[in-house]
């Protein structure tokens, strides 16, 4: 099996449970400004909307076609528009708030604590490269207690790029003097995480928490596919 030194994680879906963070987070929004006297009268489908607008308009933030601020307040703008609420300051609130409160929420997917330690006590350098922003990942980290387990945490607001383009990738290696031939990439999104790693050259390891079926990226598998975070240990 080849001799990996630098393991490269995603953080949000991989790790961080950014789906039950988020509901948490949104249903403390909910409640404090008062959401349902203001016609939003089902909470399930306000946060079912709120996360597919939300993976719609990372999309765009991808590609360069909205700015970040506009991605922070037009996911509830438009969460709240499905209910007919068109209150822009509304809107512009809960953004403010929900980047404040969603940070320091603590939810991780099972066996995470418990991989990070194997991967530690075997020697492998572990890092983060994650399109989050730097100072709302370095809490994420810090709130769920996981932030001593990185040599390097890559943000694409620190290297000024963004998953799947190979500049990311390009500045990761240079800050952690990673080669390619020694790197895996360990991610949750095959447009994102998985291509990415293509792009840049390296193995990629698909964390495939939803389904239980083999996703190709390109007309191809990925070099590994796991369904629980506990596999790694097959491969590691």
């Amino acid at each position: 099996m080849k001799k990996y030194v630098h393991l490269f994680f995603d953080l949000d879906h991989t790790l961080w449970d950014f789906e039950a963070n988020s509901r948490q987070t949104l249903l403390e929004l909910y409640e404090t400004l008062e959401l349902e006297a203001k016609g939003v009268n089902d909470f399930d489908s306000f946060h079912k909307n709120y996360l597919g607008h939300n993976d719609r308009l990372w999309e765009k933030y991808r590609n360069g076609t909205i700015k970040v601020d506009e991605l922070r307040w037009k996911r509830m703008w438009l969460a709240l528009l499905d209910f007919k609420i068109a209150n822009e300051p509304l809107a512009r609130q809960m953004g403010v708030i929900f980047l404040d409160l969603l940070p320091t929420r603590k939810l991780l997917f099972p066996y995470t604590i418990e991989i990070l330690e194997y991967l530690t006590d075997k020697n492998y350098q572990l890092h983060l490269i994650t399109n989050g922003f730097e100072e709302t990942q370095h809490s994420k980290l810090k709130s769920s207690s996981i932030d001593q387990y990185f040599k390097e945490v890559i943000t694409s607001e620190g290297s000024n790029s963004l998953k799947p383009h190979k500049e990311i990738f390009d500045y990761a290696f240079q800050k952690t003097n990673a080669r390619p031939e020694e790197s895996i990439m360990i991610g949750d999104t095959i447009e994102v995480d998985i291509l990415g790693a293509v792009n840049a050259g390296i193995d990629q390891i698909h964390v495939n928490h939803l389904t239980k079926e083999p996703v190709r990226v390109q007309d191809q598998l990925p070099t590994y596919t796991v369904y629980s975070l506990k596999e790694l240990e097959n491969i590691f």
